[in-house]
Order: C-alpha cells, then structure tokens, then sequence
C-alpha cells in the first residue's frame, strides 16, 4: 500500500452513542500523535453537520489526561448525529475537505454511517480528489455484518442481562404476576437475547424471550405466557422494542399511527403489549423500559469491549496512514482467554445498509427464547453473570 499521502483527519460519529464509542477516539488521538502524515485532526461536533459548519474539535491540541480519559468516559464527545446525509451535504463536506486539506476520513457508527464513508470515498473518487476513508464500528444492536461483534453490544448485554437477573429478584419478592421488559436492538434480537444470561436456576427469568427476527401473533404471546403464568404464578418477558406480530405491524402500532409518528410506531411496546396481556389474560402485568439507560451505562463496562473499541480506532489511523481505504475495520476473533483481539477488515459495500440477523439455529424453534448456540456466541463476550444467593429450604 502506497504510503506517501499527509494532511489533515476528521472523524464523524453517528448514531446512538455506546459506553465505550470514546474508546476509539481515545485510541485514534494517541495513534494520530505518532503518525507524521496526520497534519491534524478534526472531531466533527454532533456528526456531518459538524463538517458542513465547519465546526471542529482541535483533538490533537487536548491534554494528555483529557485523551486518557476518553478511554473509559461514556457518551460521545465529540457529539453524534442521526442527521440524514443527502447528496447536497455529501458534495458539501468534500468542499470542506478540499479547502482544509483533509486527506484521511473516518466514520465511527452503524450500517447507515458506514454508508456514509462510502458515499464520501466514491464523491472523492468521481472528483479525483485522493482520500482515504475508513470506518469504525459501532453499534450496541450489533446488527453490523463482517465482524465478530460491534463494539458496545457486550456491555449493552452484559446491561440487560443483569437486569433481567435483578428484575427477577423482585419478581420473586413481590410478586407482579406478569413483567414485561423493552429491550434495545431495532430489528434484530441480538440484546434481548443475551438477557438469557439472566439464568443460573431452572425457571429463574427471562421465561420468555421475543427476537425480531421471529414474528409472534398477539395469541400466541398470550398463550405463552398464560402458560408460563399458570405454572409459576408469575412470568418476566423479554421482548426487544423491534417486535412485530404476525402481519408485520408493531404492537401498539393502531395507537401511534393516529398520533402520525411513523418513526415511533414501536414507541412503549412494553407498555402496549402489557395492556394486551391484563386485558386478554384478566391478570395484571406491568412493564418496564430501560431505553437509553441500556446503551449509554458505564456501571459495568466490559474490558473486553473496551480494549476493541480503541484498539479499532488505534488501528483505523494506522491502516489509513499505511494506504488503506474504503474498508470498515472488523473484529476477527478472540484468544481462547478472551482477552485478545484480533483486529481486520471489511469492504464498506458489505456492511453498509446491511442488517445482520440473528441466524435461525440461534432461535429456538417455538420463536420464545435463544438456543445454546446462541448462548455459545454470547457468553465469551459478555462474561460470566453472578447470581444472587437465595435462603436455602
């Protein structure tokens, strides 16, 4: 790889923030300072706009303790963005590029963000203007393809599996019959699965457990968790806000589509399906959601999660330097310790836009819980979960 390209980086975050996306800006800054070509480097406050406004954080110019600290500081500091990059704001930031000599490119976030990258890359292309752009990956849902796990998904599940454990506790104490718990994840069920860990004794909770990427019926939910209700005398669902019934709708959807929020149509699905249930069912049921508390806590970060993070965004400043482009950087595969990561790559075309799905050997056959194989894949990542001690009989 040609080597021979200097100026200055930005780097862009969007979507929703994790407890470890400043990990990589940690790493990218402290690579950044050793690598001569880099001129100087740009954080883009709150996303693209940040580019359009040219709106800048000066990273090279923070003191030591400030970089240090962004390893294990929460959030986004440089500010994200869900904003929906067009064509115009492409060809803008380009403009901004060519006028600030900004020659390295990065993109920390989801498949949309990745899309971005690559958007930006063939805009420089069609232009002759020499860039190399890179992306990072981030993304609590891990719905990311061509990579062992998005950075933020181990500890966002390690986040719901403790609660899921302590959830249930309560249950047991004072017992509402029926809890129904909203899990982050979009369309897939990557998070709610790893709620799963929750369970170190026969019939502790999740009982039930609801993925995306298996449509339930309204009867059927009701049916399964009657069942579970009749045996246990209580029953803890898990289900991930992306869920939809058998005809592809929302739970809830009639009540939010005359509010007009089409983005918002899964919006309290807890709420809704635990209205479902006390009405279908004649029990009361309550439901609880821990939204952005899930993606954004720092209480239990796991290390592993951590050292990924930055060691992916170490790496992105040292691949670009070295020539390379128009890539996302991966996570290949871990030591049998676990504590070692083995960092690669993947072309932006197969991970942008793309949703990674649970597979359906991960799913159990009747669409209400994971399967060991999935627990095989999740376990390593998240570690392992203590369980509360209980009076013996």
């Amino acid at each position: 790889m040609e080597n021979q390209l200097s100026g200055a980086a930005v780097v862009v975050h969007g979507g929703g923030p994790t407890s470890v996306l400043n990990a990589s800006l940690c790493g990218m800054i402290q690579e950044a300072r050793r690598q001569s070509q880099v001129t100087a480097f740009y954080g883009a406050k709150h996303g693209v706009q940040g580019i359009l406004d040219e709106n800048f954080w000066d990273l090279l110019a923070q003191p030591d303790h400030i970089v240090s600290g962004l390893r294990v500081s929460p959030g986004s500091a440089i500010g994200s963005s869900r904003m929906r990059v067009a064509d115009e704001h492409i060809a803008q930031a380009l403009a901004v590029f060519e006028k600030r000599n900004i020659r390295f490119a990065f993109v920390a976030g989801g498949n949309g963000t990745q899309e971005t990258g690559l958007r930006l890359l063939r805009a420089a292309e069609a232009k002759g203007y020499e860039l190399r752009v890179l992306g990072i990956p981030k993304t609590v849902d891990n719905d990311l393809g061509s990579t062992l796990f998005s950075p933020g998904y181990p500890t966002a599940a390690r986040f719901f599996a403790q609660a899921f454990r302590d959830i249930g506790e309560d249950n047991r104490s004072l017992p509402t019959p029926i809890n129904v718990i909203e899990v982050i994840g979009r369309n897939v069920g990557w998070v709610v699965g790893a709620s799963a860990l929750a369970r170190a004794r026969e019939n502790d909770p999740p009982h039930l457990i609801y993925l995306p990427e298996r449509r339930v019926s309204e009867d059927q939910l009701c049916a399964d968790v009657e069942r579970v209700y009749r045996r246990l005398g209580r029953c803890v669902v898990a289900m991930c806000e992306g869920q939809r019934n058998e005809k592809g709708e929302p739970f809830g959807a009639a009540f939010h589509a005359t509010a007009g929020a089409r983005d918002q149509l899964a919006a309290n699905l807890a709420h809704q399906v635990a209205s479902l249930l006390t009405e279908r069912l004649g029990v009361r049921a309550r439901s609880e959601k821990p939204g952005l508390l899930g993606r954004s806590s720092a209480l239990d970060v796991v290390p592993l999660d951590r050292q990924a993070s930055w060691l992916c965004g170490q790496r992105a400043i040292h691949h670009a330097v070295a020539g390379m482009s128009g890539r996302m950087l991966t996570i290949e595969s871990l030591s049998d310790a676990a504590d070692e990561i083995a960092i690669g790559s993947a072309p932006f075309e197969a991970v942008s836009r793309a949703e990674h799905a649970l597979e359906e050997t991960h799913i159990h056959p009747d669409g209400n819980d994971v399967t060991e194989a999935f627990l095989a894949y999740v376990r390593p990542l998240v570690g392992p979960i203590q369980p509360h001690v209980r009076l013996y009989p």
